[in-house]
């Protein structure tokens, strides 16, 4: 058996203008500082890195590298969830999205879509460059807005659509599997790859592509209520990643699943930080290591309650505490 790698943290949702958050050699400081061995980099941040320069320079990805292990930590992935995204877009987000895309290409599909996949190409070399061995994204959105339908989906739609899925990220994957890179997929409400089935439906139309595996995240189960147990002992030989990100759900006479569209704080579905909900993740490390999960465990803070800053503090301290130590010899060698 393996011992989980961590604790490590997704920089994304901490990333700003103001110091210690402002570039990497900072932000990594201030990780290490916390108690942190390991950062999770978002691709899209040029504070963080430039992803082209990355794919196309050793030398550089080098000095990333050497900011990173100068502080202590190393890099356990890079992310490209926003440019993920835009692989696959319905028309009905493009207003929404297009925000995740240079403003050159703004109000152009097809563009977005091409320079999407060029980055995910970027990704998948740099990842490379880096030593890294897997790349979590997004699948993006084609049938999304048909998930709870009225009226009734045409018949043989959805096969379409990931008929249609599967061609635009074919290539990606491809790319990723001459860098030697295991793509990660986050399965997420909004996502076409949001459960169980829809992952297995991917994979049928990819032709169960040797990298298309999953980023486990179990915060998004618990929203859509989904067993998230069961869900990795279904399909843990692709959880390649893992994001430790907490939630609940407090459903009401008046508000379940779909929350009203109301914000986060009255949702009866929310994230929360680590230990603030009801995700058990003494059984989730505990199968986990049951099946040699070869990854970092990964703090992604996501709160509508606490300050960033302490959820940070706190999930060092969480994650640390439910790393197991791998046992070196049976419990009951002594009567061998």
């Amino acid at each position: 058996m393996k011992t989980i790698k961590g604790p490590a943290i997704f920089l994304a949702q901490f990333m700003s203008d103001v110091a210690p958050f402002n570039n990497l050699k900072n932000i990594c400081d201030w990780a290490a500082s916390l108690g942190y061995k390991g950062v999770q980099i978002p691709s899209w941040d040029v504070r963080c890195i430039d992803l082209q320069k990355a794919a196309e320079s050793k030398t550089y990805c080098d000095e990333i590298k050497a900011v990173v292990h100068a502080a202590g930590l190393e890099i356990t992935e890079l992310t490209s969830h926003l440019q993920g995204q835009l692989v696959a877009s319905h028309a009905a987000y493009d207003a929404a999205f297009d925000v995740f895309a240079p403003a050159a290409i703004h109000n152009n599909p097809k563009a977005r879509a091409e320079w999407a996949t060029q980055q995910l190409m970027y990704a998948a070399k740099a990842s490379q460059n880096l030593g890294l061995t897997a790349h979590a994204t997004f699948s993006g959105a084609l049938l999304w807005h048909t998930m709870y339908p009225w009226p009734q989906r045409k018949a043989g739609s959805v096969e379409e659509g990931f008929t249609e899925l599967a061609k635009r990220w074919l290539p990606i994957l491809n790319a990723f599997d001459q860098a030697g890179v295991d793509l990660c997929y986050e399965i997420h409400p909004g996502e076409d790859l949001h459960d169980g089935i829809t992952f297995e439906r991917f994979l049928k139309a990819t032709d169960n592509h040797s990298r298309a595996h999953i980023l486990y995240d179990p915060s998004h189960f618990v929203l859509q209520q989904l067993n998230y147990l069961d869900y990795i002992d279904i399909y843990h030989e692709h959880i390649k990643m893992f994001h430790v990100k907490d939630a609940e759900f407090n459903p009401s006479g008046r508000a379940g699943v779909y929350g009203g569209y109301q914000d986060w704080i009255d949702r009866p579905g929310r994230f929360r930080s680590l230990g603030d909900g009801q995700v058990n993740f003494k059984a989730i490390f505990s199968k986990l290591t049951q099946y040699d999960f070869p990854g970092w465990a990964v703090l992604e803070w996501e709160c509508c309650l606490k300050h960033p800053e302490d959820g940070a503090r706190e999930g060092a301290a969480f994650i640390k505490n439910h790393i197991i130590r791998v046992a070196d010899k049976a419990f009951d060698d002594f009567a061998g």
